[in-house]
């Protein structure tokens, strides 16, 4: 069995930002642009993903899958704008779901949060 490694460690909230495990990655709470408009905190998601990927040399075309969490699940039209904006067509898989974050700034603060899982194979 080959070793996991995980990196992007936050010991103070005890989990792993990047996960590589055989050929998979998982890639964990990318959020950004926190406060400000839904728009700009999924770009701000995408680019926190994007230098993730980066760091372990993949690339947006490498994601298969992504977890999205909303704080209002109407705004998946924003999303999905986004995406093709940043997919060029090859889309990966999508899961969109509501949630109540637990994070400051109540409800003007984090609106939109995005797991992923990329093949390195």
């Amino acid at each position: 069995m080959r070793e996991i490694i995980r990196t992007d460690v936050n010991e103070e909230w005890a989990h792993s930002g990047i996960v590589e495990a055989g050929d998979f990655v998982f890639i964990n709470y990318c959020v950004g642009n926190t406060g400000q408009s839904i728009e700009k905190q999924i770009n701000g998601a995408f680019e926190q993903l994007n230098k993730r990927l980066e760091s372990i040399s993949l690339t947006l075309e490498s994601v298969v899958k992504i977890d999205c969490l909303f704080r209002d699940i109407w705004n998946i039209p924003v999303l999905e704008k986004v995406i093709k904006e940043r997919f060029n067509g090859k889309y990966p898989a999508r899961k969109s779901i509501q949630t109540e974050f637990a994070h400051l700034g109540g409800e003007e603060g984090l609106l939109f949060q995005l797991d992923a899982i990329a093949f390195k194979g």
